[in-house]
């Protein structure tokens, strides 16, 4: 069984995420989500509200493909992440130029950490290229529609988050 890792902080999870998710999916027989405790960040939503979102769309997410989708919460280096999950591919992926330089680090870092593992690089579809987490949420937080860039029930929770912060 091949076991691929793709870590993020999802917070929330878009219809970029998606996009990279089921084709993710094409290329293993079982997909780590790997949720990034990330607080530098400051998230928004909580871990286990982002993990629980994601669980939400396993199924979805996973339609059609025969991969099975498992969430895994971490706060390790990705490296350390991919030995724990047993993945032999981390799937990042890529929206612009930009995004290159830093992965471009990451995938030495990580290889001088272990050759075990490859990274594969999938570039967003271009209806996904512009959304980053970052913006929806404040596309969200001036009260704009963001029906475009999230599941309805990931729009759901953002918008009830937004409408506690107001």
């Amino acid at each position: 069984m091949r076991t691929g890792l793709y870590p993020g902080t999802f917070d929330p999870l878009t219809m970029g995420h998606v996009d990279i998710i089921k084709r993710g999916c094409k290329l293993v027989d079982h997909l780590v989500i790997g949720v990034a405790i990330n607080r530098d960040k400051g998230p928004l939503f909580s871990l286990e509200e982002r993990v629980a979102m994601i669980e939400a769309e396993k199924e979805m997410l996973a339609e059609g493909t025969g991969c099975k989708i498992t969430v895994h919460p971490f706060e390790n280096l990705l490296i350390h992440c991919a030995q724990d999950v047993e993945a032999t591919v981390i799937i990042r992926g890529l929206r612009a130029v930009a995004d290159f330089e830093y992965e471009f680090q990451m995938v030495a870092m990580n290889r001088a950490l272990s050759q075990d593992v490859e990274t594969v690089f999938l570039m967003a579809e271009a209806q996904h290229q512009a959304i980053a987490s970052k913006l929806v949420k404040e596309i969200a937080r001036l009260e704009g529609d963001v029906s475009k860039f999230v599941t309805p029930a990931v729009r759901q929770a953002l918008m009830a988050r937004m409408a506690e912060r107001r």
